[in-house]
């Protein structure tokens, strides 16, 4: 695929409307090309934050709260000196539904949008001209090198009966909290495994492992030992789950 003809399908891509075979040729184009992998990236960030200002625009006013409390309590006030009990239960139950919805709404965005922001520094990384800062694909060189950088450590696997390479590390940020981003390749693909210091109610990843796609990147995300791991790619799910499961072999040794 050329320049000219990725270009021609840049909305489609940000659309997920390629097929297969495109999306292949596609993603192989943006590893070999910096400059449509830059452009790319910033149609995606464009339609994410057109997505969020209509979220925003959107969100319950002042007025529809007050319009809701008023539908709860009747209009007729005279109706509730003989059946006030069963409204109270509905307007109970109704005020429940409401915040479990706003509350379950909320954490489905603020997930969406923290694996927005690591994906896009997944595919910032993979276009840079030095993706990482500790060129090695020695576990013993790139760990000691993070000292004194971030304020943990972890350890590495050892991947030499493993079909995964090391390729090196670069101290991230997410959050406004110093991390690891470890970058690992597996036939053509490349994998980001981001290591940051768990912190309650500011990394909003489910606890224990799941797996999402969105554009044709997989994510799979855990906690150990206090600290939160997620990893990032457009490698295949069973890949990403299999580096997951050597990096948690040795997380908490």
């Amino acid at each position: 695929m050329t320049c000219k003809e990725l270009q021609s399908k840049l909305e489609p891509y940000v659309d997920d409307e390629l097929s297969a075979g495109e999306l292949t040729e596609f993603d192989a184009h943006l590893r070999e090309c910096v400059g449509c992998a830059t452009e790319a990236l910033g149609r995606l960030q464009m339609k994410r934050m057109t997505r969020a200002a209509a979220v925003e625009r959107y969100s319950p006013t002042q007025e529809f709260r007050l319009q809701m409390e008023q539908t709860i309590r009747g209009k007729r006030r005279a109706a509730w000196s003989t059946v006030w009990i069963p409204k109270l239960a509905l307007a109970a139950v109704l005020a429940v539904l409401l915040v479990a919805s706003v509350m379950v709404w909320v954490d489905r965005r603020e997930r969406a949008r923290a694996f927005a922001e690591l994906t896009d520094m997944h595919v910032a990384t993979l276009a840079s001209a030095n993706p990482v800062d500790v060129v090695s694909t020695d576990r013993h060189t790139v760990k000691p090198w993070f000292a004194g950088k971030i304020p943990f450590t972890f350890n590495l696997p050892e991947l030499q009966n493993s079909q995964f390479t090391l390729d090196g590390g670069r101290v991230a940020y997410f959050q406004h909290s110093p991390g690891a981003e470890l970058l690992f390749n597996i036939r053509k693909h490349r994998l980001s495994v981001f290591i940051f210091q768990e912190q309650r109610g500011e990394m909003p990843f489910p606890t224990g492992t799941s797996t999402s796609t969105k554009l044709a990147f997989h994510m799979e995300s855990w906690s150990e030992g206090g600290l939160r791991y997620v990893i990032v790619s457009d490698a295949p799910a069973a890949d990403v789950h299999a580096l997951s499961e050597l990096m948690r072999s040795v997380a908490g040794s």
